[in-house]
């Protein structure tokens, strides 16, 4: 960190003042804040923090941009009460720092260096910053070390990827790094029909079967009046993309909503067979997805899973009101549920500020309650998100 900050530093004094060396440059960011309490807090797990993103993009020059950008998380705990500055430096790890060339040969788009990849709500692939509750209390974002190259228009996006996660930001405990190798292709077949299919190798020194990986399909229908999606993935092993072990990984996850101007129904159905990803950000409800099980990704509520899910949206000016039911229970229902209940308040302050309030009651059943000794666990959570 010291040697970078200093690079920057150098490069700066390296020019005559006012020598215009880049062009368009912003600022890039967020800050979120999060604070949470329960009857049921983990060991060890903070009950309030803050994350602060913040650098620079700037236009290098025609059609190459560059892009860096920091992050500090602070755990509201006392933990760094009295630190010096050099110890609240070794908290500020660098979470992009990429080039990305545009109109490469006139239709490529390639992304070198550390960098985000897929989307937040995805099941199996997403390096990022993730939002919402208890998302500052996390050590994210994960970042890739990679090379991406993306062909779009207007009915098709075909992405390619190679490269490794950041040794500095595990995203599994016990492995320091995993390479990716990996095609994303998404196909506009109608105005409302969306495709998705996707395979990714990953290969870990330390690992039995060293080569292992995942692969997958959604389909989505996403007319005015309502909304469904359908995504199936299964894990892979061995030296060729699509080579199944003998207990080999599945899901099949399925979503409904119904539009009806200020209110939204919505479904959510998933059946899950171990671990189909280790990068996958999928954390259903607030108390039995994101703060009994923090470990979550590592597999914690979902892995061996049947999920239900049943809620309704409303919108009433800038607030959003969310009511959730869940229910969790093993895969094959050889144990009670987890039955939950969650209430939660978003108010859009802008198109940058959002604050968000929330409360969480759950009836421990099955795993969940022998882990945490309780036939019930309340959350609940306030917080903002800044973003500029």
């Amino acid at each position: 960190m010291k040697k970078l900050l200093g690079l920057f530093l150098a490069l700066a004094m390296s020019f005559p003042a006012g020598a215009a060396i880049v062009d368009n440059v912003e600022a890039i960011g967020r800050i979120d804040v999060i604070g949470a309490d329960s009857n049921r807090t983990p060991v060890g797990f903070p009950t309030a923090a803050s994350r602060v993103m913040a650098g620079l993009s700037a236009d290098l020059t025609e059609d190459v941009k560059a892009n860096v950008l920091f992050t500090y998380v602070t755990p509201w705990d006392g933990s760094l009460s009295g630190n010096t500055v050099n110890g609240y430096q070794d908290n500020i790890y660098l979470s992009a720092a990429n080039v990305v060339l545009s109109n490469l040969f006139d239709c490529f788009e390639l992304t070198l260096g550390r960098q985000f990849y897929g989307d937040e709500d995805s099941m199996t692939m997403y390096f990022g910053p993730k939002s919402g509750y208890m998302a500052a209390t996390r050590q994210d974002p994960m970042s890739l070390e990679a090379a991406k190259l993306t062909y779009a228009d207007d009915f098709k996006s075909v992405t390619l990827l190679a490269g490794k996660t950041a040794e500095d930001a595990p995203v599994v405990p016990g492995v320091s790094s995993y390479d990716i190798y990996g095609a994303d292709i998404r196909l506009n077949l109608t105005d409302a029909m969306k495709a998705q299919v996707y395979g990714y190798a990953l290969k870990e020194s330390s690992a039995d079967p060293e080569y292992t990986g995942f692969y997958g399909a959604k389909l989505s229908y996403l007319p005015e009046a309502f909304g469904l999606s359908l995504e199936a993935a299964r894990g892979h092993e061995g030296n060729r993309l699509i080579k199944e072990g003998a207990d080999t990984p599945y899901f099949v996850k399925l979503d409904a909503s119904l539009n009806m101007d200020a209110f939204t129904p919505r479904a959510a159905f998933l059946y899950q067979k171990g671990m189909v990803s280790p990068f996958s950000t999928y954390a259903p409800g607030l108390v039995a997805g994101k703060y009994l099980t923090p470990e979550f990704n590592y597999g914690g509520v979902i892995a061996n899973a049947r999920i239900f899910n049943v809620g309704v949206d409303y919108n009433w000016k800038k607030m959003k009101f969310a009511l959730d039911g869940f229910a969790f229970q093993d895969r094959t229902a050889q144990s009670a549920a987890t039955l939950e209940a969650d209430l939660t308040a978003t108010y859009q302050h802008n198109e940058s500020v959002e604050l968000f309030a929330g409360v969480g009651y759950a009836k421990l059943g099955g795993d969940l309650k022998e882990q945490n000794e309780a036939q019930d666990a309340t959350v609940y959570q306030l917080g903002t998100t800044i973003r500029f």
